[in-house]
């Protein structure tokens, strides 16, 4: 058998403790399967007297990760420190430079700078490979780079998020608020104590630019994607969608439209007879569409220390194969630029929540609005508790609810109408505005 293929870890944490466990566990099924033995020959992390679970006596220990990229007992090394720039970034480009394959789990460090790294792995002829970046331990890239490439992909949309994934299960299932799950989240560890990154859409977005330039062969283009988190999301905005037949989930989507490769994160209602929706709790999930395979699912853990280090651990199995393929599925030089789809252009059914003072001639005036802007109107749902203060027709003059929802429209006609809307003096509050995938 040949000679092992040396691997050096930095960062130690639960993703890189459960890799090096797996390749301890697994050492002759992985040789089996690769050709060749895969030795654990470097290691860096900040606290050597910690018990991971493996035995790591065998390894050289480097406080500087430049130092493993250096390292000549190393042929491969595997980032799982994160982050887009610092020590992971200077690590990547070291270990690229000195002609060494690396192994990431580094959503953010690909989508900022995965081209020039993808340029300098494919100059130096090495492999930067990345299951573990997109969907934990969901194999959504090697399915969109390897398994799909005989198709041409018209959508892919998924939960990318466990975080945000479980916070929206306890608030539909338990009529919680936003805030009391975050923190549950956070007591469980599932959300970092600045959640921003999770709950605003970033890490989605991250992952979505990702998978975006796998499926439509399109170089990274992460600037170009559509933000919104959840954290605007209430309890009452998941009882209506229970109610209209849906269940939010915030989905990244990525699709080719008449303008242009369209790429948004943003909670979205789907069907709840839909495979997305029935994803519940800290999985992820990936729905692929394409011309050959139709609609293929898949589903799976998303994050932990396990289920990513599968992932981590099928990328190492590839090099000690010799499999090094275009870090994107094409050339990094061959990645077409991509169109840009304006947000403004999206097309689609929308779900609006208006807070709207009750008093004559308001919904009147909200439907006026709606029909100037070319909106055609599927239902309005309006719930009003009579008070005490109401005057003889029932009303109180106080904000209450008032749900829309709208056939097929486009963004930028639903902006132009609740900004007229607002300036007519109709609404106390923001608008909260879901976009609603159908079947």
């Amino acid at each position: 058998m040949r000679e092992p293929l040396r691997v050096g870890i930095a960062g130690l944490g639960t993703v890189g403790a459960s890799v090096a466990r797996l390749m301890a566990r697994n050492a002759d099924g992985l040789a089996m399967r690769a050709g060749r033995p895969m030795a654990l020959t470097a290691v860096c992390a900040r606290d050597r007297g910690r018990d991971r679970g493996v035995d790591l006596s065998r390894a050289a220990w480097h406080a500087d990760p430049l130092a493993l990229a250096r390292d000549p007992n190393v042929d491969c090394v595997v980032e799982l420190i994160g982050g887009e720039e610092g020590p992971a970034r200077a690590l990547v480009e070291a270990a690229l430079g000195a002609g060494k394959h690396v192994v990431t789990a580094n959503k953010a460090l690909l989508a900022r700078h995965g081209m020039a790294l993808a340029r300098l792995a494919e100059e130096r002829g090495v492999a930067l490979a990345f299951e573990a970046s997109a969907a934990g331990g969901v194999p959504v890239v090697k399915a969109l780079r390897e398994a799909l490439s005989g198709n041409r992909v018209a959508r892919v949309s998924g939960i990318l998020n466990g975080t945000c994934n479980y916070i929206l299960t306890r608030m539909e299932a338990e009529g919680l608020s936003f805030a009391e799950c975050l923190a549950d989240a956070q007591r469980l560890g599932y959300a970092e104590a600045d959640p921003t990154f999770d709950v605003e859409g970033f890490d989605t977005a991250h992952k979505l630019a990702i998978l975006t330039s796998l499926a439509f062969g399109v170089a990274l283009d992460p600037d170009a994607i559509y933000v919104e988190g959840i954290s605007k999301i209430t309890p009452l905005d998941l009882r209506m969608a229970a109610e209209l037949g849906y269940r939010i989930k915030l989905l990244g989507v990525a699709e080719r439209t008449p303008t242009g490769i369209e790429q948004r994160v943003h909670p979205t209602m789907v069907p709840r007879t839909s495979s997305l929706a029935q994803v519940m709790g800290v999985t992820n999930a990936v729905t692929i569409d394409a011309d050959a395979v139709g609609e293929l699912s898949l589903i799976g853990p998303g994050a932990g220390g396990d289920a990513t280090a599968s992932a981590v651990i099928a990328d190492i199995c590839d090099v000690a194969a010799d499999v090094v393929r275009p870090t994107f599925g094409i050339p990094a030089d061959r990645l077409a630029a991509p169109e840009r789809a304006p947000m403004q252009r999206h097309e689609g059914g929308y779900y609006i929540r208006l807070s709207v003072f009750d008093r004559p001639g308001s919904a009147a005036g909200i439907a006026t609005r709606m029909a100037q802007a070319d909106i055609s109107l599927e239902s309005i749902i309006q719930h009003r508790a009579r008070t005490a203060d109401a005057d003889p027709s029932g009303r109180s003059g106080a904000p209450v609810p008032v749900v829309l929802i709208t056939y097929a429209t486009t963004e930028a006609a639903i902006r132009e109408a609740l900004a007229r809307i607002d300036a007519d003096g109709h609404v106390a509050e923001p608008p909260q505005v879901i976009r609603i995938e159908r079947e």
